[in-house]
């Protein structure tokens, strides 16, 4: 990219889950002609005809399906991460030769699988953390918008870099840069393969990895298992680390809960694959044993067998 990066003004987001309908209404407000919602056909029909509220307001995205597509400048991936393939493949017409990508997804994986998928476009890292959106039926809710961290692998700042922030400043998006990305991303994939994993199993809530106990050893151990892979992919994720979560998951609300406990309770498949799922082949790679996380991958998928 030799010449100088020209501004992101077309923006379009595909997967309206809680933190899609929270970023759509935020674009939506502040860039209203230049902001679209990818959909297929169908879903556009039942969007239409039943509304998307955002903290009890409804809200007038315009949408896009692949058949009346246009390049985008930026394009943010919102699904889960079983819908990736899909979101691809609807998304697919819009992705021009420059387009920057952000995905909004847990773990180490959507990145390079959307920058094998569209190798003319710019895919930069994205850490969504400390938004509390939910999502019910139609109706998203949340008080806190939390931060976008974003980077490029090498820790370079680019010119796509400078652009999203120029453009997030001017949608009024909170976001930060990190020149260590990688390692952001995989010392919250360490935590989410400990807690998120733990309380689906156990089926509880954070209280019951917040006492002593075989829940809370097993979070621990798990965060062990994920911090020794990545030492071996090369990304020094240390003792300190886990202790870091640890006082951060201990000031939780005691009855709140992670995504994949709510994916268990409504019988909904889970996000497993994003981290048991990730962690358990690269362990087999570098020769690690990883039993807590093998131990968990089983669990979860033998309770998605039953729904």
């Amino acid at each position: 990219m030799g010449k100088a990066m020209k501004g992101l003004k077309k923006v379009a987001l595909i997967g309206l889950g809680a933190m899609g309908v929270l970023y759509s209404d935020l674009l939506q407000q502040a860039i209203p002609d230049d902001f679209f919602v990818i959909a297929d056909k169908n879903r556009i029909k039942r969007y239409e005809r039943e509304g998307i509220y955002c903290n009890n307001v409804r809200c007038t995205f315009s949408y896009r399906s692949r058949e009346n597509a246009v390049p985008v400048d930026l394009l943010i991936v919102g699904v889960k991460f079983g819908g990736l393939q899909e979101a691809i493949a609807e998304a697919a017409p819009f992705v021009q030769k420059g387009t920057v990508i952000i995905s909004l997804l847990n773990g180490i994986s959507s990145e390079k699988v959307l920058q094998e998928a569209f190798p003319e476009a710019h895919v930069l890292y994205c850490i969504a953390q400390g938004m509390d959106a939910v999502k019910v039926g139609n109706q998203a809710s949340y008080l806190h918008k939390g931060v976008l961290v974003l980077g490029e692998s090498d820790g370079q700042q680019s010119e796509a870099l400078q652009a999203i922030g120029q453009l997030f400043d001017r949608v009024e998006v909170p976001y930060v840069y990190s020149d260590a990305i990688m390692r952001k991303l995989w010392s919250k994939l360490m935590l989410n393969t400990g807690i998120n994993q733990v309380v689906m199993v156990y089926e509880g809530t954070y209280a019951t990895v917040q006492y002593a106990g075989e829940a809370r050893e097993m979070m621990v151990n798990t965060m062990r298992e994920v911090m020794q892979v990545a030492n071996a992919e090369g990304i020094d994720l240390n003792e300190e680390d886990v202790q870091g979560w640890l006082t951060i998951a201990d000031g939780l609300n005691p009855e709140g809960m992670p995504s994949m406990r709510q994916d268990g309770m409504a019988k909904r498949y889970s996000e497993v694959e994003l981290f048991s799922g990730t962690v358990i082949p690269l362990a087999q790679k570098h020769g690690i044993d990883v039993p807590n996380c093998r131990e968990l991958y089983q669990r979860i998928k033998e309770m998605e067998a039953a729904y």
